[in-house]
């Protein structure tokens, strides 16, 4: 069965790592079967140990990879939004789920069966190639991703992060984040207390948040303090006294 996408989920899917350089009629190849999927904030996508039965893109949202530590609290892995793909690596080595997924923030999904997929790799070797050298494109991204975490400053990996939710080469954007900012701590490896120092640092570079919304007037900069140049002074202790949204964070303990 062919599968129409409409124009603003193929411009997403043209995003996601693992179909760069796809065309139109590869994707819609690919995506036999797959079917888009709602589902509000709490939902639980799979748990560890369950077969490993599909992969998805998020179209809007945003959805956390965790696992149940002992004393009952989660430990985030991964939090994912429009543009990025989940679980597929778990669906090619068929070990079952290693981590659990849930619903962060309410989402749309896109869901692909693993059976088509998989199917249609063994029809189309050249696919598979393709997509081999998606995956060792992503899994450099992760490399990245390991470095930022100890090698950077927390305010460089908040920048990071920022900067990944932005249009390439824009001058300016406005984002919005899931509305418990401690799951972007976690996901970034601090403190929530150490975020809202983090952001409160960035506003020298133009970043201002207002709840759940951030507005980041100086791209440029921001990109240059995350190569490593702090063109412009910083505080040295921010006060956050004005920070609407970022004060609760910081006296709610990590999950």
């Amino acid at each position: 069965m062919t599968v129409r996408f409409t124009r603003e989920t193929l411009r997403i899917l043209h995003q996601v790592p693992l179909f760069t350089g796809l065309t139109e009629e590869t994707l819609a190849l690919l995506a036999r079967g797959a079917h888009e999927r709602c589902c509000p904030r709490g939902t639980r996508l799979f748990a560890q140990g369950e077969p490993a039965d599909r992969f998805f893109v998020v179209l809007d949202g945003w959805v956390k990879l965790y696992r149940d530590s002992p004393d009952g609290s989660e430990c985030m892995v991964g939090l994912f939004t429009r543009g990025d793909s989940f679980a597929e690596a778990a669906m090619f080595d068929r070990q079952g789920f290693p981590v659990n997924a849930g619903v962060a923030e309410d989402a749309r999904l896109l869901v692909f069966p693993a059976e088509p997929f998989l199917d249609t790799l063994h029809e189309h070797h050249g696919l598979t190639l393709n997509l081999l050298a998606n995956l060792t494109g992503m899994l450099r991204a992760l490399v990245l991703q390991l470095d930022q975490l100890t090698n950077q400053s927390t305010h460089q990996r908040l920048a990071a992060f920022l900067l990944s939710l932005c249009p390439d080469d824009a001058p300016r954007a406005t984002v919005s984040l899931p509305c418990d900012k401690m799951l972007i701590a976690a996901r970034l490896g601090m403190k929530p207390e150490s975020f809202s120092r983090a952001m409160a640092r960035l506003r020298a570079f133009g970043v201002r948040c207002e709840r759940n919304c951030v507005h980041l007037e100086d791209l440029p900069a921001l990109r240059q303090l995350v190569r490593g140049g702090e063109s412009r002074p910083l505080p040295a202790c921010p006060g956050l006294s004005g920070s609407r949204g970022l004060d609760a964070v910081s006296s709610r303990p990590m999950t």
